[in-house]
């Protein structure tokens, strides 16, 4: 059964971040790790129906710039991706998805920005590693 979920609205996805003096576009990069998602969790489209592919863009913007923030100081993503499990915990939401989610951002910053992004790649395998503490 397919449950229908209205697209994301409110405040907009932040669209690029600053790392290491380069003006780093967000948007591709969730795009990249969405379609990774969506190839190992295919059953998502069908569950959350068309918003599903917006919902994913819209968290992994957000959890990709609150890594590059917590790199730079201005964020602690542990606390921001435990307060997203809360969320989507309280709302069916798998959070194996949401730590496996949080691995294949790490994989596609490791792939698109290299040596500059290793330092996020690492705080948000962490992050996944702290979802999935939480969630037992």
């Amino acid at each position: 059964m397919s449950r229908r979920v209205a697209p994301p609205s409110g405040s907009p996805v932040p669209t690029s971040v600053e790392l290491a003096g380069h003006d780093i576009a967000l948007a591709p990069l969730a795009q990249s790790v969405a379609e990774r998602y969506f190839h190992e969790f295919p059953h998502d489209l069908e569950r959350y129906g068309d918003a599903a592919r917006a919902w994913e863009i819209h968290d992994t913007s957000h959890c990709l710039h609150w890594a590059v923030l917590d790199v730079d100081g201005f964020a602690d993503l542990h606390r921001e991706a435990t307060w997203l499990a809360h969320v989507l915990a309280a709302r069916g939401f798998p959070l194996e998805h949401l730590a496996r989610n949080l691995e294949l951002a790490a994989d596609v910053i490791d792939e698109q920005l290299s040596e500059t992004g290793q330092p996020v790649a690492a705080r948000l395998r962490s992050a996944a590693t702290t979802v999935r503490e939480g969630a037992h």
